[in-house]
């Protein structure tokens, strides 16, 4: 299927693009989150007519990203589980987690932004989290895993 894209999508394209995806793609994500249209004659008119109000509004969405991301950079958060005498966490620390603690020091954040390449931390300690903000804001938090012995 041929979508316009209506913002930059990861790995697929930038704002304005007409990109052919497979349909279920289209159909089950880009479209109802309101990233793609339909690539048909009058929705590239349309979006032609719009393009300029959409590039300041993502223009405006990446300075926001970019001014939180200053605050959150290098930003050590630390989060506090039931672990074992060895150190290793009864649970295991989640991006849910981890967006709950950043959330409550007042950086709203969903837990999709939360990039956790080795998955859930499983031992006490300092760990490296990347924070995805925006497609081009990309941070670095570290968390900090207290044990809380039972």
């Amino acid at each position: 299927m041929q979508v316009i894209l209506l913002e930059k999508v990861v790995n697929l394209g930038n704002l304005g693009e007409v990109v052919k995806v497979k349909d279920g793609y289209a159909r089950n994500f880009l479209i109802p989150q309101r990233k793609a249209r339909r690539a048909t004659e009058s929705a590239i008119a349309e979006f032609e007519a719009k393009r300029a109000e959409l590039e300041k509004a993502a223009a405006e969405k990446l300075t926001v990203a970019q001014a939180q991301g200053e605050k959150l950079n290098g930003l050590t958060i630390q989060i506090t589980q039931k672990a074992g005498v060895d150190g290793r966490l009864f649970g295991s620390v989640t991006n849910f987690d981890i967006a709950e603690a950043l959330t409550k020091q007042g950086f709203p954040v969903e837990k999709a932004q939360i990039r956790m390449p080795q998955g859930p931390l499983k031992i006490v300690g300092d760990h490296s989290v990347a924070v995805a903000l925006h497609t081009d804001v990309v941070v670095d938090i570290t968390i900090s895993v207290l044990g809380e012995h039972a």
